[in-house]
């Protein structure tokens, strides 16, 4: 008999992306976003600390990969993993849940239009 403790996926996935910001940084490299400062451009309250930290441990969980350029300064880049960018189909439905809600008065039809149509090319989402 397996005595083996199953942990529920939903569990796993979630321990993966449990930093604050966590699927905020993964959405925006999505969006072409890399360096350091620029997860930081819509982010007020994200501290560099937080950040740093954040970046660390999505690129522990093989999220994220980190690279150094050879570059006067020094240039640091983010790229997603395949297995980072494989969380596209999580990050659009989250965007689209709210996006269905017919109830939420937050967007016209045009830009809610417009939004799904840029989540759908930027996470390269086929029907």
């Amino acid at each position: 008999m397996n005595t083996e403790k199953i942990i529920c996926p939903v569990d796993r996935t979630l321990n993966l992306i449990n930093k604050k910001w966590s699927i905020q940084i993964i959405r925006d490299m999505f969006f072409g976003k890399k360096h350091f400062k620029e997860f930081k451009e819509d982010k007020p309250k994200l501290s560099n600390k937080v950040l740093s930290n954040c970046l660390k441990e999505l690129e522990e969980n093989g999220l994220i990969e980190k690279h150094v350029l050879d570059t006067t300064p020094i240039t640091t880049e983010y790229h997603l993993t395949e297995y980072g960018k494989s969380m596209n189909k999580i990050i659009y439905e989250l965007a689209m849940f709210t996006l269905h809600d017919s109830n939420d008065n937050s967007y016209s039809d045009e830009i809610r239009n417009d939004l799904k149509k840029t989540f759908k090319e930027k996470l390269e989402i086929n029907d």
